[in-house]
């Protein structure tokens, strides 16, 4: 477009908080160049304001020419924007720190990616090219994994119990139900320098791998708000004293119902903790308790009902109480468990008592003795070496073995049974409201399975430093505390799903539909700028029980 003073271009300022379009023509006057304004073009992106300057240039991109646009790369925005969104609504920025320093955005930008990518954090560096994670978190140019990774860890875990202490604020209330287990987390390789990584009692079955023990607290509701890491080697029940202390004092829950998972709450606990004022609990007998009071006649078999909860008390303890409950699909799961393990013994029993070769009667002995430890399974094997008639001149002995099956009938008839033991005040707490409440521990126990396997992978861990360790074990946390917080604003998502193979969404679902919004470098005739793809129905649906909002690029 002409004028009288030259042709009239577009200008495009961005140094202000909103990019505005200067319509100008430019000439020189004796030899100086001067510029005429005839207007402001305000209200428009800053994609549209170099789409309309091409168009003053007389460079509209023509429809029969695909090389005119041209998408130059594609990078994930969507999953990535939204939990950072939901993080910052959520005030974690300011609950990691009170200042906006850097580690607190090389922190959230671990913590998101925990989310989205679960992996070392040097991977998390290198997917720089591939996302748009660690721009939106403020950090310019490749991230260092000393610089951006591990010096924000060390920070970090200085922050936890001060970190811990404000989630607590939020979510745990005197007089609540406060839910605490342990597991375990294996590790591969060589940690001699370590004083956490020791062999357990390991909860995956990987015996031969070092471990350490983690312990969780969460609300009624399950919302994460406490982690430690333990020895590997440490029991159950050794970390119920220390953590109601914690809850306690460095919580400033004065008044709490503390549920712990079976032989966490044990009698020994209970007397450690007598003189903590304010305090009750509720747990689970185990099997060697069960089978203390049915000797001492204050509980029976047939008061363990599948349809109905009965409650007795101990006549030497009034104030324990003791609701009795029966599981039919753990009747069955213990039932088949013990046949198959019974099984497996009679069978590696058998093969022993047809040894032809002469032995000795310790390494008899000492044969069945490994089988009856690997399958645990003693209690119901009757057994004998003695001589054999047939070849007492080679010194020849052979096994003995039956099944003592009226051991087995009695141990048959506790199949799905469990008594789940309180203090709490029956007018507090009634029979079912004690038993919803350890039920809860199913919480807890999903949490760990999203931290350690189906969302967060707390392993492999590849951190050699015990510091290290406690602080990746903090990260993976608030990763799961943001994942909590979503779950809760998707509840509508999940609840109007399908079921079986009708099902549509998980939250890992949520995250790969979310990453597939993606922030894409454009070029039209020339002209290059950032472009975000258009949320379908769905990611728009998700996006809007999230509460976030898709902002075009800056």
């Amino acid at each position: 477009m002409q004028t009288a003073h030259g042709k009239l271009h577009l200008e495009i300022q961005t140094t202000r908080k909103s990019p505005v379009g200067l319509l100008r023509t430019s000439f020189r006057d004796n030899g100086k160049m001067c510029h005429t304004q005839h207007g402001r073009i305000t209200g428009c992106s800053l994609e549209q304001l170099k789409l309309l300057q091409l168009a003053f240039r007389e460079r509209v991109v023509p429809v029969d020419d695909p090389q005119a646009f041209q998408i130059l790369n594609s990078r994930e925005y969507g999953a990535s924007h939204a939990i950072l969104a939901v993080a910052k609504q959520l005030g974690l920025p300011r609950i990691l720190y009170s200042r906006a320093e850097p580690w607190v955005s090389s922190a959230l930008a671990m913590i998101v990616g925990r989310l989205v990518y679960a992996g070392s954090k040097l991977a998390l560096c290198n997917h720089r090219p591939n996302t748009c994670l660690w721009e939106l978190c403020g950090i310019d140019g490749t991230p260092e994994v000393e610089a951006h990774c591990y010096a924000p860890m060390d920070r970090l875990l200085q922050r936890q119990k001060a970190i811990q202490k404000a989630l607590a604020g939020r979510h745990l209330r005197n007089g609540q139900v406060i839910l605490y287990d342990i597991t375990s987390v294996y590790f591969e390789g060589d940690y001699k320098d370590s004083e956490l990584v020791a062999f357990g009692y390991n909860r995956d079955g990987k015996k031969s791998r070092e471990q350490v023990v983690v312990g969780l607290i969460c609300n009624a509701e399950g919302c994460p708000v406490g982690v430690e890491v333990y020895a590997g080697n440490t029991k159950d029940e050794t970390t119920v004293v220390d953590k109601v202390h914690e809850i306690k004092q460095d919580y400033g829950v004065e008044q709490l119902i503390f549920v712990g998972d079976r032989g966490m709450v044990t009698r020994s606990t209970i007397d450690a903790l007598k003189d903590e004022a304010d305090l009750q609990t509720i747990g689970a007998l185990t099997h060697g308790e069960m089978m203390t009071l049915l000797k001492n006649k204050v509980i029976s078999l047939d008061l363990f009902d599948e349809r109905n909860i009965h409650e007795v008390s101990d006549p030497d303890d009034p104030t324990r109480r003791y609701c009795l409950c029966r599981n039919p699909q753990t009747t069955v799961r213990e039932s088949q468990t013990r046949q198959r393990l019974l099984d497996l013994t009679t069978k590696a029993l058998a093969e022993i008592a047809a040894y032809k070769r002469a032995t000795t009667v310790e390494k008899l002995g000492a044969r069945v003795g490994k089988v009856l430890a690997k399958y645990k399974m003693g209690k119901f094997i009757q057994w004998a070496i003695e001589a054999d008639p047939q070849r007492q001149t080679s010194g020849q002995h052979r096994l003995l073995w039956s099944i003592d099956a009226e051991k087995l009938e009695h141990e048959k008839r506790f199949d799905g049974c469990y008594v789940i033991t309180s203090d709490v005040d029956q007018e507090q707490m009634k029979t079912l409201d004690v038993v919803r409440a350890y039920k809860s521990l199913a919480f807890v126990e999903r949490a760990f399975r999203n931290l350690k396997t189906v969302q967060l992978e707390i392993r492999p861990v590849y951190h050699k430093t015990d510091d290290r360790i406690r602080s990746h074990v903090f990260l993976c946390l608030l990763a799961y505390y943001l994942q909590w917080q979503m779950e809760q604003r998707l509840a509508p998502l999940f609840a109007n799903d399908g079921k079986g193979e009708d099902r549509r969404w998980t939250f890992r679902g949520v995250i790969d539909c979310l990453a597939q919004i993606t922030r894409n470098r454009v070029a039209v005739n020339g002209a290059e700028f950032d472009q975000n793809s258009t949320p379908t129905p769905e990611q728009e649906q998700i996006l809007d029980l999230l509460q976030v909002t898709m902002l075009p690029p800056a």
